[in-house]
Protein backbone atom coordinates (compact mmCIF):
# COMPACT_ATOMS: atom_id res chain seq x y z
CA UNK A 1 0.00 0.00 0.00
CA UNK A 2 1.47 3.55 -0.78
CA UNK A 3 1.71 6.04 1.25
CA UNK A 4 -1.03 8.09 -0.79
CA UNK A 5 -3.46 5.12 -0.07
CA UNK A 6 -2.52 5.00 3.58
CA UNK A 7 -3.42 8.99 3.69
CA UNK A 8 -6.81 8.92 2.16
CA UNK A 9 -7.60 5.67 4.64
CA UNK A 10 -6.40 7.76 7.90
CA UNK A 11 -8.44 11.23 6.03
CA UNK A 12 -11.45 8.79 5.90
CA UNK A 13 -11.03 7.89 9.63
CA UNK A 14 -10.96 11.29 10.58
CA UNK A 15 -13.87 11.88 8.50
CA UNK A 16 -15.81 9.17 10.35
CA UNK A 17 -14.76 10.04 13.62
CA UNK A 18 -15.66 14.01 13.40
CA UNK A 19 -19.51 13.55 13.28
CA UNK A 20 -19.09 11.54 16.29
CA UNK A 21 -16.79 14.41 18.56
CA UNK A 22 -19.43 17.23 16.79
CA UNK A 23 -22.21 15.23 18.34
CA UNK A 24 -20.74 14.43 21.55
CA UNK A 25 -19.84 18.16 21.84
CA UNK A 26 -23.28 19.30 21.21
CA UNK A 27 -24.24 16.95 23.99
CA UNK A 28 -21.67 18.48 26.48
CA UNK A 29 -22.87 21.45 25.33
CA UNK A 30 -26.57 21.12 26.06
CA UNK A 31 -25.33 19.58 29.54
CA UNK A 32 -23.59 22.43 30.49
CA UNK A 33 -26.58 24.57 29.24
CA UNK A 34 -29.19 22.76 31.34
CA UNK A 35 -26.73 22.48 34.47
CA UNK A 36 -26.31 26.20 34.35
CA UNK A 37 -30.46 26.83 34.34
CA UNK A 38 -30.58 24.62 37.08
CA UNK A 39 -28.32 26.52 38.90
CA UNK A 40 -29.80 29.69 38.53
CA UNK A 41 -32.99 28.63 39.10
CA UNK A 42 -32.11 27.41 42.75
CA UNK A 43 -29.81 30.36 43.31
CA UNK A 44 -32.98 32.81 42.78
CA UNK A 45 -35.13 30.39 44.89
CA UNK A 46 -32.25 30.62 48.01
CA UNK A 47 -32.15 34.11 47.27
CA UNK A 48 -36.10 34.15 48.01
CA UNK A 49 -35.74 32.01 50.94
CA UNK A 50 -32.92 33.41 52.78
CA UNK A 51 -34.90 36.91 52.44
CA UNK A 52 -38.61 35.55 53.77
CA UNK A 53 -36.70 33.22 56.65
CA UNK A 54 -35.17 36.89 57.30
CA UNK A 55 -38.91 38.65 57.68
CA UNK A 56 -40.06 35.92 59.62
CA UNK A 57 -37.20 36.63 62.24
CA UNK A 58 -37.82 40.34 62.06
CA UNK A 59 -41.96 39.70 62.79
CA UNK A 60 -40.59 37.52 65.65
CA UNK A 61 -38.81 40.24 67.09
CA UNK A 62 -41.35 42.95 66.80
CA UNK A 63 -43.87 40.41 68.76
CA UNK A 64 -41.17 40.19 71.30
CA UNK A 65 -40.89 44.28 71.62
CA UNK A 66 -44.24 44.89 71.78
CA UNK A 67 -44.44 42.31 74.68
CA UNK A 68 -42.03 43.81 76.56
CA UNK A 69 -43.72 46.63 76.35
CA UNK A 70 -47.02 45.43 77.32
CA UNK A 71 -45.69 43.50 80.40
CA UNK A 72 -44.85 47.44 81.94
CA UNK A 73 -41.55 46.12 83.22
CA UNK A 74 -39.43 48.20 80.55
CA UNK A 75 -38.97 47.93 77.03
CA UNK A 76 -36.66 45.90 74.79
CA UNK A 77 -32.97 47.34 74.62
CA UNK A 78 -33.43 47.81 70.67
CA UNK A 79 -36.62 49.64 71.62
CA UNK A 80 -35.69 51.66 74.86
CA UNK A 81 -34.31 54.71 72.58
CA UNK A 82 -37.14 54.72 70.53
CA UNK A 83 -39.54 54.74 72.73
CA UNK A 84 -38.27 57.82 74.58
CA UNK A 85 -39.00 60.35 71.45
CA UNK A 86 -42.25 58.26 70.60
CA UNK A 87 -43.26 59.64 73.84
CA UNK A 88 -42.18 63.00 73.53
CA UNK A 89 -44.02 63.44 69.74
CA UNK A 90 -47.04 61.35 70.36
CA UNK A 91 -46.89 58.74 69.03
CA UNK A 92 -48.94 55.49 69.51
CA UNK A 93 -46.29 53.20 68.69
CA UNK A 94 -42.97 52.91 68.11
CA UNK A 95 -42.92 51.84 64.55
CA UNK A 96 -41.51 55.44 63.19
CA UNK A 97 -39.49 56.00 66.25
CA UNK A 98 -37.37 52.56 65.24
CA UNK A 99 -36.79 53.14 61.54
CA UNK A 100 -35.18 56.69 62.58
CA UNK A 101 -32.78 55.50 65.69
CA UNK A 102 -32.33 52.68 63.42
CA UNK A 103 -30.91 54.55 60.80
CA UNK A 104 -29.00 56.86 62.91
CA UNK A 105 -27.21 53.16 64.53
CA UNK A 106 -26.55 51.84 60.72
CA UNK A 107 -24.66 54.74 60.09
CA UNK A 108 -22.12 54.87 63.65
CA UNK A 109 -20.64 51.26 61.86
CA UNK A 110 -18.81 53.73 59.31
CA UNK A 111 -16.37 54.59 61.67
CA UNK A 112 -16.43 51.53 63.58
CA UNK A 113 -15.32 50.00 60.57
CA UNK A 114 -13.76 52.79 58.63
CA UNK A 115 -11.80 51.12 55.60
CA UNK A 116 -13.18 47.68 56.13
CA UNK A 117 -17.01 49.47 55.78
CA UNK A 118 -19.03 47.89 53.24
CA UNK A 119 -21.73 49.71 51.76
CA UNK A 120 -23.75 46.64 51.41
CA UNK A 121 -24.30 47.52 55.18
CA UNK A 122 -26.75 50.33 54.13
CA UNK A 123 -29.41 47.26 53.80
CA UNK A 124 -29.59 47.73 57.00
CA UNK A 125 -32.16 50.56 57.09
CA UNK A 126 -34.60 49.30 54.75
CA UNK A 127 -34.55 46.57 57.00
CA UNK A 128 -34.73 48.60 59.61
CA UNK A 129 -37.82 50.10 58.04
CA UNK A 130 -39.94 46.53 57.22
CA UNK A 131 -39.18 46.15 61.27
CA UNK A 132 -40.73 49.15 62.42
CA UNK A 133 -43.43 48.76 60.09
CA UNK A 134 -43.69 44.99 61.72
CA UNK A 135 -43.54 46.78 65.16
CA UNK A 136 -46.70 49.13 64.45
CA UNK A 137 -48.59 45.86 62.64
CA UNK A 138 -47.44 43.73 66.11
CA UNK A 139 -48.34 46.52 68.47
CA UNK A 140 -51.69 46.85 67.31
CA UNK A 141 -52.89 43.44 67.72
CA UNK A 142 -50.92 42.88 71.06
CA UNK A 143 -52.51 45.91 72.80
CA UNK A 144 -55.75 43.50 74.20
CA UNK A 145 -52.67 41.82 76.55
CA UNK A 146 -53.19 43.70 80.07
CA UNK A 147 -51.30 41.66 82.86
CA UNK A 148 -52.11 42.38 85.96
CA UNK A 149 -50.63 40.84 88.69
CA UNK A 150 -46.55 40.68 89.17
CA UNK A 151 -46.11 37.61 88.06
CA UNK A 152 -47.95 37.79 84.57
CA UNK A 153 -46.23 40.98 84.06
CA UNK A 154 -42.68 38.66 84.05
CA UNK A 155 -43.79 35.82 82.14
CA UNK A 156 -44.92 38.04 79.31
CA UNK A 157 -41.61 39.94 80.05
CA UNK A 158 -39.42 36.68 79.89
CA UNK A 159 -41.59 35.54 76.70
CA UNK A 160 -41.15 38.59 75.04
CA UNK A 161 -37.04 38.29 75.67
CA UNK A 162 -37.26 35.21 74.86
CA UNK A 163 -38.83 35.76 71.51
CA UNK A 164 -36.84 38.29 70.73
CA UNK A 165 -33.53 36.40 71.07
CA UNK A 166 -35.02 34.11 68.13
CA UNK A 167 -35.68 36.31 65.97
CA UNK A 168 -31.96 37.69 66.48
CA UNK A 169 -30.52 34.84 66.03
CA UNK A 170 -32.66 33.91 62.93
CA UNK A 171 -32.12 36.81 61.51
CA UNK A 172 -28.00 36.14 61.34
CA UNK A 173 -28.45 32.91 60.85
CA UNK A 174 -30.12 33.80 57.13
CA UNK A 175 -26.77 35.37 56.82
CA UNK A 176 -28.49 38.40 54.43
CA UNK A 177 -28.41 41.72 56.93
CA UNK A 178 -29.36 42.56 60.31
CA UNK A 179 -30.72 45.61 62.46
CA UNK A 180 -28.60 47.93 62.89
CA UNK A 181 -28.57 46.78 66.59
CA UNK A 182 -27.28 43.60 65.56
CA UNK A 183 -25.26 45.24 62.85
CA UNK A 184 -22.77 47.36 65.38
CA UNK A 185 -22.34 44.23 67.51
CA UNK A 186 -21.22 42.27 64.05
CA UNK A 187 -19.10 45.06 63.42
CA UNK A 188 -17.37 45.94 66.84
CA UNK A 189 -16.82 41.74 66.03
CA UNK A 190 -15.08 42.01 63.28
CA UNK A 191 -12.73 45.15 64.83
CA UNK A 192 -12.54 42.86 68.23
CA UNK A 193 -12.91 39.35 67.48
CA UNK A 194 -11.93 37.77 70.51
CA UNK A 195 -15.18 38.58 71.99
CA UNK A 196 -17.92 36.36 70.64
CA UNK A 197 -20.69 38.02 69.59
CA UNK A 198 -23.52 36.84 72.02
CA UNK A 199 -21.16 38.75 74.60
CA UNK A 200 -20.93 41.83 72.06
CA UNK A 201 -24.15 42.07 71.57
CA UNK A 202 -25.01 42.02 75.58
CA UNK A 203 -22.53 45.23 75.78
CA UNK A 204 -24.23 46.63 72.57
CA UNK A 205 -27.67 46.16 74.66
CA UNK A 206 -26.18 47.86 77.76
CA UNK A 207 -24.88 50.36 75.80
CA UNK A 208 -28.31 51.19 74.31
CA UNK A 209 -29.95 51.25 78.01
CA UNK A 210 -27.61 53.91 79.02
CA UNK A 211 -28.48 55.93 76.24
CA UNK A 212 -32.01 55.51 76.70
CA UNK A 213 -31.78 56.25 80.07
CA UNK A 214 -29.94 59.56 79.43
CA UNK A 215 -31.84 60.61 76.44
CA UNK A 216 -35.01 59.80 79.09
CA UNK A 217 -34.25 62.20 81.72
CA UNK A 218 -32.54 64.74 79.29
CA UNK A 219 -36.18 64.92 77.09
CA UNK A 220 -38.49 63.84 80.29
CA UNK A 221 -37.23 64.74 83.22
CA UNK A 222 -37.32 60.89 84.21
CA UNK A 223 -36.99 57.80 83.81
CA UNK A 224 -39.14 56.62 81.29
CA UNK A 225 -39.41 53.32 79.64
CA UNK A 226 -36.72 51.62 81.00
CA UNK A 227 -37.47 49.63 84.50
CA UNK A 228 -35.89 46.09 85.62
CA UNK A 229 -37.30 44.34 82.46
CA UNK A 230 -35.12 46.16 80.26
CA UNK A 231 -31.92 45.27 82.29
CA UNK A 232 -33.17 41.44 82.14
CA UNK A 233 -33.56 42.01 78.57
CA UNK A 234 -30.22 43.67 78.02
CA UNK A 235 -28.49 40.88 79.63
CA UNK A 236 -30.55 37.75 78.41
CA UNK A 237 -31.15 38.39 75.00
CA UNK A 238 -27.68 37.95 73.82
CA UNK A 239 -26.87 35.14 76.18
CA UNK A 240 -29.87 33.50 74.77
CA UNK A 241 -29.13 34.09 71.17
CA UNK A 242 -25.36 33.08 71.27
CA UNK A 243 -26.97 29.20 72.64
CA UNK A 244 -29.77 29.80 70.00
CA UNK A 245 -27.00 30.14 67.32
CA UNK A 246 -25.50 26.79 67.66
CA UNK A 247 -29.05 25.42 66.46
CA UNK A 248 -30.08 27.94 63.89
CA UNK A 249 -26.56 28.74 62.28
CA UNK A 250 -25.78 25.11 61.74
CA UNK A 251 -29.98 24.34 60.54
CA UNK A 252 -29.78 27.48 58.12
CA UNK A 253 -26.59 25.84 56.65
CA UNK A 254 -28.08 22.77 55.93
CA UNK A 255 -31.47 24.05 55.12
CA UNK A 256 -30.09 26.60 52.49
CA UNK A 257 -27.52 24.28 51.22
CA UNK A 258 -29.20 23.52 47.85
CA UNK A 259 -28.16 20.95 45.14
CA UNK A 260 -26.65 23.55 43.06
CA UNK A 261 -24.24 23.80 45.17
CA UNK A 262 -23.22 20.98 45.21
CA UNK A 263 -23.19 20.82 41.86
CA UNK A 264 -21.10 23.75 40.90
CA UNK A 265 -18.65 22.05 43.57
CA UNK A 266 -18.50 18.76 41.83
CA UNK A 267 -18.08 20.83 38.38
CA UNK A 268 -15.17 23.15 40.16
CA UNK A 269 -13.23 19.56 41.10
CA UNK A 270 -13.76 18.14 37.73
CA UNK A 271 -12.56 21.30 35.38
CA UNK A 272 -9.43 21.01 38.24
Amino acid sequence: MTKTDMTKNNSGKEGTKNPENGDSTACEEQRQKSRRARISAATVAEYIMRRAVLCTGLFIMSVGVNLSIQADLGTSPISSIPTVPAKVLGFDDIGMTTIIVNAVIARVQIPILRKKYDPILLLQIPVSTVFGLLCSASGTFLKGIAPSACRDNWLVCIAGIVLVAVGVSTEVATNVTTLAGEGVALSLNKVIPKIKFGYMKVIVDCTLVVIAVIVSFSCLHELYGVHEGTLAAAVFVGLIAKQLNKLTIPLADKFFALPHRKERATEETTSD
